[in-house]
């Protein structure tokens, strides 16, 4: 059996520990965590309470937990897009078995260990990095930390930040000005708070979905098929039909069966600094609102009007709808942020200068247009 490793996670003030029986898991994290926030190898021996995660390949501890769960009464929810079966004692403490994954999770009544045993390493590898990323946020939304729904880059550590709906912008203003020299803090999601009379944001790190049209656009297309062609690949959470269409040099947009959903490219955040040249920020203050909309035909400019901020500009309810709180990592806690602490942000965000634009296909003129109006140069 392989000696344990460990990888230790810290944002702001808050920290966690992934422990595992296999290196594939704890090296995971620190690639996947690494490019965004603070994470790196301690010693296991010296791994002794939490925050913790364990996340141990098992065959036998998988067997036993999904007897256990499917032997008796147990609740059947979604969880990252797979079924998961769970039972809740009469402490807290959660026991869950997602019999599609091949991942077992046992949680404790205070949701400050979660332990994982998994059939594969890279079903458990995701799956630790998931649950760490969970009790990371839970520990800054209790230290007064809220969570944004905007993309986001950061120059001279003046962050811009983007807001708007699936499909609106948000993305391409980000990469835009990431490919102009601005460093990318956020594809679509940041932390933010009040501290001493700015607005901090801390990165979520998480897999950046492109459409195959914007990325085709902004001149990566080749890059990533290129990557892919030399054996390289993009985070496993891409579906099939994506890689098959960029082994295949098809352009084109890809819909799930509906049409209402684009799949889209999925990028580790290293990849934006290995594959695409673009710098990554651990943290920047706020200073500019963009309120982005795509029009085909337009020249890119700024749109007269204000556009305040709502409720789908936080990260909570049906806006965070993947990863429910089924283990109780943020017990009392609004999955956005509390309502005092979204207020004041809000009302400090209100503050900062805000342009809306209209955004055409021309790809150049929208970058020379966000440049000159962001100063990023």
């Amino acid at each position: 059996m392989n000696m344990p490793t460990a990888t230790r996670l810290h944002a702001a003030n808050a920290s966690v520990t992934v422990l595992s029986n296999t290196p594939f898991v704890t090296d995971w994290s620190r690639r996947y965590f690494g490019p965004w926030w603070n994470a790196f190898e301690v010693p296991a021996e010296s791994v002794c309470e939490g925050p913790l995660v364990t996340a141990d390949l098992d065959d036998k501890v998988y067997a036993e937990v999904l007897s256990e769960v499917t032997s008796g009464p147990h609740d059947e929810v979604a969880y990252a897009k797979a079924r998961l079966l769970l039972v809740r004692d009469s402490t807290g403490a959660v026991t869950g078995v997602s019999p599609e994954e091949g991942l077992a999770y046992r949680s404790d009544q205070l949701g400050n260990h979660v332990a994982i045993a998994g059939r594969t390493s890279e079903a458990l590898a995701l799956a630790s990095a998931r649950i760490a990323r969970e009790m990371i946020r839970a520990a800054l939304l209790r230290n007064g930390w809220t969570l944004l729904h905007a993309s986001a880059v950061v120059h001279d550590d003046q962050a811009l930040l983007a807001f708007g709906s699936k499909g609106s912008g948000k993305t391409t203003t980000a990469l835009l000005l990431a490919r102009r020299g601005a460093r990318l803090l956020a594809n679509d999601r940041v932390f933010v708070k009040p501290v001493g009379g700015e607005l901090r944001l801390l990165p979520w790190p998480s897999a950046a979905a492109v459409g195959l049209g914007l990325l085709d656009a902004l001149g990566l297309y080749g890059v990533v098929r290129r990557r892919l062609q030399a054996g390289e690949r993009l985070h496993p959470t891409q579906h099939q039909e994506v890689t098959d269409a960029l082994l295949a040099d098809r352009r084109e947009p890809l819909w799930e069966p509906g049409g209402k959903r684009e799949r889209k490219v999925q990028v580790f955040p290293d990849q934006f600094a290995t594959w695409f040249g673009m710098e990554l920020a651990t943290g920047g203050n706020a200073a500019m609102l963009l309120f982005p909309w795509i029009d085909p035909s337009a020249t890119p400019a700024v749109v007269n009007g204000a556009r305040p901020l709502g409720e789908a500009d936080f990260m909570s309810g049906v806006t965070e709808d993947r990863y429910p709180d089924h283990f109780g990592l943020a017990q009392g806690i609004n999955g956005g942020g509390g309502d005092a602490a979204r207020a004041a942000v809000a009302d400090q965000l209100a503050q900062l200068p805000q342009h809306q634009v209209v955004l055409g296909h021309d790809v150049q003129a929208n970058a020379d247009f966000l440049a000159k109006l962001t100063d990023v140069r």
